[in-house]
């Protein structure tokens, strides 16, 4: 059994942080009721996937109206440069090294002799005695769903009814769908009419179980499989794009009609809030759980793409949206990582931490008030795998294993195969074009302590 019996109430850890730039209403008062929760999860939407990001290609008025509404969170990172630990990582409020999901599958990838390390064994499956998020809020009255992806496990233990949700549409093992449209080929989700929308659907579910809570404090936790290959997007959509200029690495018709169909989705859960009066009760956070597949789109000015640990593979989009609370146009440059959402929500929530689990996690309510600083020294990732190249890249590998450090500008990789290390100043080379662990050496060793302190 889980255990239910919540003793510490969330704090925003130790000592030491950068400030937020950002400003936040400080309007405070007793709410009507305890707040809503909406996670929106996309996957492999990559830093400037969007419009407010940057994108002169995909089309996405929703999303930044979204971005207008909130804060964006400018140097925003999900825990790993690919799908299932990110995951783990958010539902658990824990680094990989405590669940042991470091990556997709195997940790063993590519060809044997080819590998100079033998890698940590991986776990697929987020072990059902992890408390989640949705465990921790359920003694406070809420009902929680998760919708699309959960790509850590199964029901009846380890999918998402076995993991403190009261409702699972569409989430197992799988990491991505058979077909974006019905015949889903998918054992948790009923198929629809023929030709019907996977993206559309899981939307459609999504309202329903919105429409049923409205009267109750609810956690939706929306995880669209788009924009994960395979490439599938309405033929219509798709068509308007295919005279379209691309701008930046960004080209692809089919994809750019997928970003559209999650910002249409995006759209519709804000217009439902609204129509509810639900708006000012419900916090919205946008996100996704890695950088953009390598051959389908770009995150340039950003170096590398999923499956890498440069800044294109683990920086992500991310916006909050809570009217009344969160200031428009408020934007926040402070590093802030997945396993930080466990927290903000229990502390939002006025819920205590599990007892038994531990947090690596910080709330992030001081940066999302406005009125308060991150209390952390820096941010970290731990990835003891292999990930093979794409097609037409230099070299066997994406990745090979390694450890990462953040700490104000400064970001440091350790790999673990030959203990090379890069240095990068984020402040002024945001694309990580020029080691500097040769010309700052006292950093780079500070940096590289740290890191093993941490790891141990």
């Amino acid at each position: 059994m889980k255990r239910r019996d919540f003793l510490r109430r969330v704090g925003c850890g130790a000592a030491g942080a950068a400030l937020c730039g950002c400003a936040a209403l400080h309007d405070r008062g007793r709410r009507r009721r305890k707040p809503n929760f909406i996670v929106i999860l996309a996957d492999d939407l990559g830093w400037t996937d969007l419009g407010f990001m940057g994108s002169a290609y995909y089309e996405t008025p929703r999303i930044d109206r979204l971005a207008g509404d909130g804060m964006v969170f400018t140097s925003a990172y999900a825990n790993a440069p690919n799908c299932a630990p990110t995951r783990a990582c958010i539902l658990s409020g824990q680094y990989a090294p405590r669940h042991g999901i470091y990556t997709v599958r195997s940790s063993e990838r590519g060809k044997s002799w080819q590998r100079k390390l033998i890698p940590v064994e991986n776990t697929n499956t987020l072990s059902a005695d992890v408390t989640t998020i949705a465990e921790a809020l359920r003694p406070a009255g809420y009902r929680s769903a998760a919708i699309g992806k959960w790509h850590l496990g199964r029901d009846p233990e380890t999918g998402p009814l076995g993991q403190g949700f009261d409702l699972n549409v569409g989430g197992n093992h799988a990491g991505h769908p058979s077909s974006y449209f019905s015949p889903y080929k998918n054992p948790d989700i009923e198929d629809g009419p023929d030709g019907e929308s996977l993206t559309e659907r899981l939307t459609d579910e999504a309202l329903r179980f919105i429409d049923q809570n409205r009267d109750e404090p609810f956690f939706l936790y929306l995880s669209h499989y788009a924009v994960h290959t395979p490439i599938q997007a309405r033929p219509e959509v798709e068509a308007r794009y295919r005279d379209k200029e691309g701008a930046g690495g960004h080209d692809n018709p089919g994809y750019a009609a997928m970003i559209e169909s999650v910002d249409r989705s995006v759209g519709r859960i804000v217009d439902r809030l609204d129509e509810l009066g639900l708006d000012e009760d419900t916090m919205i956070v946008f996100f996704s759980d890695n950088g953009p597949h390598g051959t389908i789109s770009s995150a340039a000015p950003l170096r590398g793409s999923k499956g890498m640990l440069y800044e294109g593979g683990i920086r992500e989009p991310m916006i909050v949206r809570w009217p009344g609370r969160v200031k428009p146009k408020s934007r926040c440059d402070t590093p802030v990582i997945g396993i930080d959402f466990y927290p903000t929500l229990l502390e939002l929530a006025g819920v205590r931490e599990p007892e038994d689990h531990i947090l690596d996690g910080r709330s992030l309510v001081p940066l999302i008030d406005g009125d308060g600083e991150l209390a952390r020294e820096a941010i970290f990732w731990h990835f003891p795998a292999y990930l093979q190249a794409y097609r037409g890249m230099d070299g066997h590998w994406r990745t090979t294993p390694a450890g990462v450090i953040r700490k104000g500008d400064w970001k440091l990789i350790e790999y673990f195969e030959d203990g090379r290390l890069e240095l990068y100043n984020l402040a002024g080379d945001i694309a990580e074009t020029t080691n500097l662990a040769e010309t700052h050496p006292h950093r780079a060793r500070e940096l590289r302590e740290l890191l093993r302190e941490w790891r141990k």
